[in-house]
């Protein structure tokens, strides 16, 4: 029989390392898997209609109290693996990348880059920390790879936990510590009532230990 496996998760890296992880070391001759980057409320909608079995997400201080509060109506849970500070993703050539520490006020001048949670989603699901402060120049996308590509063509920023570049090579992009008292919780969702497989237990486990490799305190 083959063995079937499928994640929901945010646009962020960690994830998709972590999938490819297990993937190898499960094996088989046969088996149909799945890895599926969404907004939101898509990865919410996925797990909570089983068409995945985790969702990989983000909270910040911000969102938790409201996002946990739309997870439960739902039949849902979040469980936090680590908690990470904000960074400032940035281009290697960009005029601020040497500093120590960044604000947003320092960003100012610079095209803000964030993912697009579509027209009806309330703020708290924003996948960035601090995405509900003003910005002069935003620009909206719904892919990783172009967000990382208009980052580096407009010497623009995101904010993001910094995991976004720390497990693959992130040669275009690197991070500088953002000064706020903001927290990212970084974890999984899944349904109250469902049990974890042995997959997903791996990779369960192998996201803990990636995350707290790369996690910024």
């Amino acid at each position: 029989m083959a063995k079937t496996f499928s994640i929901s998760g945010q646009h962020y890296l960690f994830d998709v390392q972590t999938f490819a992880q297990v993937v190898l070391g499960a094996g088989g001759d046969e088996y149909h898997y799945a890895l599926l980057d969404r907004t939101t409320q898509g990865v919410i909608d996925d797990v909570a209609n089983g068409v995945s079995d985790l969702g990989v997400i983000v909270e910040t201080s911000e969102t938790a109290a409201k996002l946990n509060a739309v997870l439960d109506n739902l039949g849902l849970q979040f469980t936090e693996l680590v908690t990470s500070a904000p960074r400032v993703a940035l281009p290697a050539s960009h005029p601020m990348v040497n500093s120590k520490k960044l604000t947003l006020e320092d960003m100012a001048d610079w095209p803000y880059v964030f993912f697009d949670q579509g027209p009806d989603a309330p703020e708290f699901f924003y996948e960035e920390a601090l995405a509900t402060v003003p910005r002069a120049k935003t620009i909206a996308c719904t892919d990783r790879a172009s967000l990382t590509e208009l980052i580096v063509a407009l010497n623009g920023y995101t904010v993001t936990s910094g995991i976004l570049v720390g497990i693959t090579d992130g040669s275009a992009l690197t991070t500088v510590a953002l000064d706020t008292d903001e927290r990212l919780s970084l974890g999984y969702i899944s349904r109250k009532d469902g049990e974890i497989s042995e997959l997903e237990q791996r990779f369960v486990e192998k996201l803990k230990t990636n995350l707290e490799r790369y996690a910024f305190n």
